[in-house]
């Protein structure tokens, strides 16, 4: 069974005595983009179902593709 892993906490970097930058983690870090990338895909989702939806027949969809089947 594996425990929590304790996560490093984040450095803070000062320049001319103020926040300029942070030091992360790298799995933290990761995890970050992930969750940012999830909230991303949410927002999309939520502005495509707010457009009704297309349909079309197989020839049609294949006429504008050119795939000649």
């Amino acid at each position: 069974m594996r425990g929590k892993v304790k996560r490093k906490a984040p450095e803070i970097v000062l320049r001319k005595g103020k926040p300029s930058a942070v030091i992360l983690d790298i799995d933290e870090y990761q995890e970050m983009l992930e969750r940012l990338e999830d909230v991303e895909d949410l927002k999309m989702l939520q502005e495509m179902r707010k457009k009704p939806l297309k349909f079309r027949g197989l020839e049609d969809f294949l006429k504008e593709y050119h795939l000649g089947v």
